[in-house]
């Protein structure tokens, strides 16, 4: 379980998931660190759709 963000994948990627105004708050100055927000369509940088991650609901 990461002290930072909700998904540490390969110690070395760091996902944070939040809604569609989720920011990078929480994960700043994190390196290999990722949003994944909800209610995006398209990503950009470091921010990943929850589409994408075959969260939907």
């Amino acid at each position: 379980m990461p002290t930072q963000g909700d998904f540490l994948v390969d110690d070395k990627y760091l996902f944070e998931v939040g809604g569609k105004n989720k920011g990078f708050a929480q994960i700043r100055n994190i390196e290999k660190s990722y949003v994944v927000r909800d209610g995006v369509e398209i990503g950009t940088t470091n921010k990943i759709p929850l589409w994408l991650f075959g969260l939907i609901y």
